[in-house]
């Protein structure tokens, strides 16, 4: 808000300003703001004194000078026009008539087009504050004219900060993980953080409880994310089925449910990481400190990936309850293979990234049977033990490079969903075991050249037809036939007798 200060201590005011963000962020309350600093008896000033007749009036909703209109409910051209007529004549009180516009991509094109004649010459009297959640749905023509400011999410710290104050000035006591609750739900919105508050005050009758938050925001508990990752470090599918059951029966959130996995995550990665950025007053502290040091790194990074691409799907799922589960028993098919209950060993580097250009993965595993790799991809490929999409990955791709244990693998720009995180992990899996040595894969989308299984596959096949197609035209016995019924030899229905075995 630099730029409106400097304007009004410079008093060099612009006479449309267009404010956007989403729901609850203070649009329509900075709006009041700049009305009250451009008509504070004090003089102009960018801090408003808050007690002359201006101030108070503005904050009362009596100042006749300053207008609020909601075009969610006056979106027609009459109410716009009327609202113009009025603009003409010079304020009755204060310095500047205001008129405020919420919501005002809701406006009608005609309504628009009335305003915009008033945008284009306006009175020196006269300044518009726009709001809007929708700045894409406001004409060009509008917001060429107008000075336009975002306002961003309120950060979650600052929202308990104010809670706290809040609460303090009315002497109501408190519990800090409850506000600290208050401020995440309110997600980023101080509008939708205070309504919370007067409605946890209720529900406490006065006092504000973790628990009781709890159950009025319908949350889960803090440790259920903690829960999740010890019982899949122990590799206990049981418990895991029963905490998915267990939110179901409370009615809970199966979305914030992974939202506070992929959180207890990230500080599981901070912990491993940089371990003295990790606050000293983050719940169960000590659990995340055991967890980091007990599952390896890329794992953490592997289920992170994992819990944020469930939340993703959870509307693609049978249900919710289904997609979450789901989500910890992947998490579950892709822990290391280490001792249950044990800690992990130090592993290799595995990274997991969205990018199908950037994926690199690895992990400590017993071999199946050994050998080097001799540099023949398709030969490797027919001797792996893979099935499904993996195995579509590995009879598409072409080997690349291979170098210090690393595969760099391309598949055809039209199978991009091959270079996915799961068929990846499948492939390397297999690699390992057939090789006997930890190896890493890399897969991207381009340009091929014809040397996949796939591709030999597809060409073997080819010249197996044409010689059953030049096998069959020089067959007497056929020539005969097509001669004798005037026919002739549908060449796509040729089929070697070696494939039909």
């Amino acid at each position: 808000m630099r730029a409106l200060r400097n304007a009004l201590t410079q008093q060099r005011l612009h006479h449309a300003y267009l404010l956007t963000g989403t729901r609850g962020v203070g649009k329509t309350t900075l709006a009041r703001i700049l009305a009250k600093c451009l008509n504070c008896e004090t003089g102009m000033t960018d801090a408003p004194c808050g007690r002359c007749a201006a101030c108070t009036e503005i904050d009362g909703g009596r100042f006749v000078d300053y207008v609020e209109m909601d075009a969610a409910s006056n979106t027609g051209i009459d109410e716009m026009i009327q609202l113009l007529e009025r603009a003409i004549y010079a304020p009755t009180s204060g310095r500047f008539k205001v008129y405020v516009i919420d919501e005002v991509h809701q406006l009608s094109r005609h309504a628009f087009n009335a305003m915009l004649k008033t945008l284009e010459e306006p009175p020196a009297h006269l300044k518009f504050v726009l709001a809007t959640t929708d700045p894409q749905k406001v004409p060009v023509t509008v917001l060429s004219r107008c000075l336009q400011f975002n306002l961003k999410q309120m950060p979650r710290d600052l929202i308990a900060e104010h809670l706290r104050r809040v609460l303090d000035a009315e002497s109501l006591a408190y519990d800090p993980e409850a506000v600290t609750l208050l401020a995440r739900a309110a997600a980023g919105s101080m509008r939708d953080a205070l309504s919370l508050l007067d409605q946890a005050i209720a529900y406490g009758a006065g006092r504000i409880e973790a628990p009781d938050v709890r159950a009025m925001l319908g949350v889960i508990d803090g440790t259920l994310a903690l829960r999740v990752l010890e019982a899949v470090a122990q590799a206990d599918a049981s418990e895991l089925m029963g905490i998915g059951n267990e939110l179901q029966a409370r009615a809970l959130s199966f979305d914030n449910a992974l939202q506070d996995l992929a959180s207890v995550l990230l500080r599981l990665a901070i912990a491993q990481t940089a371990p003295d950025a990790l606050e000293n007053d983050v719940p169960e502290r000590d659990r995340i400190v055991a967890l980091a040091a007990r599952i390896d790194p890329e794992s953490v990074q592997l289920y992170y990936q994992i819990a944020t691409q469930g939340r993703e799907d959870l509307h693609l799922a049978p249900d919710e309850h289904a997609g979450f589960v789901m989500t910890l028993l992947r998490m579950l098919a892709f822990r290391p293979d280490s001792g249950v209950g044990e800690p992990a060993p130090a592993p290799a580097t595995r990274t997991v990234a969205s990018a199908p250009t950037a994926a690199t993965i690895s992990k400590p595993s017993a071999p199946v049977s050994g050998g080097a790799f001799d540099g023949d991809w398709p030969k490797l490929c027919r001797q792996l033990d893979v099935t499904g999409a993996a195995k579509e990955l590995a009879r598409n791709a072409e080997l690349i490079r291979f170098e210090d244990g690393c595969f760099e693998l391309v598949v055809p720009k039209a199978m991009p969903h091959l270079t996915e995180s799961t068929y990846r992990e499948k492939l390397r899996s297999a690699l390992q075991q057939r090789l006997g040595q930890a190896v890493r894969v890399r897969v991207s989308a381009g340009e091929v050249r014809g040397a996949s299984v796939a591709a030999h596959d597809a060409n073997e096949r080819d010249a197996k037809r044409a010689e059953a197609t030049r096998s069959v035209q020089s067959d007497s016995f056929v020539n005969d036939l097509v001669n004798l019924l005037d026919g002739r030899v549908v060449e796509q229905s040729v089929r070697s007798a070696r494939d039909s075995e």
